[in-house]
C-alpha cells in the first residue's frame, strides 16, 4: 500500500514557515492554488516552480520528505498524463496501438502533471510547518465573519482539523488490517484491475467498522468535556501578524504580480 503517513502530520521546526501565522500560509495557498491555474507555458510554469522551492528552503523542510506526498497522487498523475496525452487532438507524434499521442497532449499532460504536483507541494508545506490547533485557530479567524450569517465558523474548523489529523491514524489502520489479513493467508497483492479491487473488500471493511468506532469515541469524548463549539473558548496563543507575515505577504504579492504580468502581456 502507498504510504500515506505524510498527510496531515507536523514538522516541529522554527523556520521563517513554522513561525507565520497562520492566516497568512492559509491565504497564501489559496491564492497559489488559483493562479497557477492561468499559467500555460514553461515561462510560468517555472515561475511557480521558483517560489514552491524558495518555501521549500523556508521552511528548512527535506525535498525528499515532499517527495513522499506525492505517493497518494501517484497514480492519479499518471492517468492524467497518460489520457490527455491520447485524447486531445494536434499534431500526431506517434501510435501506442489503437491510440494516437500528439504534441498537444504531450503538453498539456506535463502542464497538468506539474500543476498536480505543485498543489500537492503547497499543501504540504502547510500541514507540515503548521500543527493542528494553528491550523484550527486560522481557519476559525478567516471564516469568522461569515457567522454573522449563519455560517458556523468554529464547528468547519474543528471538522477540518479532525480530518487532517484522522488521515495518517486510519492509514496505520489500514496497514494492520494488511498484515493481519495476510498473515490469515489472504492474497491482497493479487495481479489485475479487478482482482485488485476485489483484494480491497477484505480491507474496507473493517477500516470503516473502526473509522466509524474512532469517530463515536471521539464524540463521547468531546461531550465528556463540554464542548460546546466555540463559545467561550480561550487560547493559550493568540494569533497576531507579524513582521514576518509582511515580508511573505509581500513576497506573495510580488510573485502574483509577476504571474499576472506574463499571464497578460508576455506569453
Amino acid at each position: 500500500m502507498l504510504d500515506l503517513q505524510l498527510i496531515g502530520q507536523y514538522v516541529p521546526g522554527t523556520s521563517f514557515l513554522h513561525r507565520l501565522d497562520p492566516r497568512t500560509k492559509l491565504v497564501g495557498v489559496i491564492a497559489y492554488s488559483v493562479l497557477i491555474f492561468f499559467l500555460r507555458d514553461a515561462v510560468g510554469i517555472g515561475l511557480a516552480f521558483a517560489l514552491a522551492a524558495a518555501a521549500v528552503a523556508a521552511g528548512r523542510l527535506s525535498p525528499a520528505l515532499l517527495l513522499r506526498g506525492l505517493q497518494p497522487v501517484l497514480v492519479l498523475l499518471v492517468l492524467t498524463v497518460a489520457l490527455n496525452a491520447v485524447l486531445t487532438p494536434g499534431q500526431p507524434l506517434g501510435r501506442l496501438g489503437p491510440v494516437t499521442v500528439t504534441r498537444e497532449g504531450l503538453a498539456l499532460s506535463a502542464l497538468m502533471a506539474a500543476r498536480l504536483v505543485l498543489l500537492v507541494v503547497v499543501a504540504s508545506l502547510l500541514t507540515l510547518t503548521t500543527t493542528p490547533i494553528a491550523l484550527t485557530d486560522g481557519v476559525e479567524r478567516l471564516l469568522r465573519p461569515l457567522s454573522r450569517v449563519g455560517v458556523p465558523a468554529a464547528e468547519l474548523a474543528l471538522m477540518m482539523t479532525i480530518a487532517l489529523r484522522f488521515i495518517p491514524t486510519l492509514m496505520e489502520e489500514a496497514q494492520r488490517i494488511l498484515k493481519a489479513q495476510e498473515a490469515r493467508g489472504a492474497r491482497l497483492r493479487a495481479q489485475g484491475p479487478l482482482r485488485q479491487v476485489q483484494a480491497l473488500l477484505p480491507i474496507l471493511v473493517p477500516l470503516f467498522v473502526a473509522a466509524f468506532r474512532r469517530a463515536d469515541e471521539l464524540a463521547v469524548a468531546m461531550e465528556a468535556r463540554g464542548y460546546r463549539g466555540g463559545q467561550g473558548r480561550t487560547r493559550m496563543r493568540e494569533l497576531a501578524f507579524g513582521p514576518a507575515d509582511a515580508v511573505a505577504a509581500a513576497l506573495l504579492a510580488a510573485w502574483a504580480g509577476a504571474v499576472i504580468a506574463w499571464r497578460w502581456w508576455g506569453s
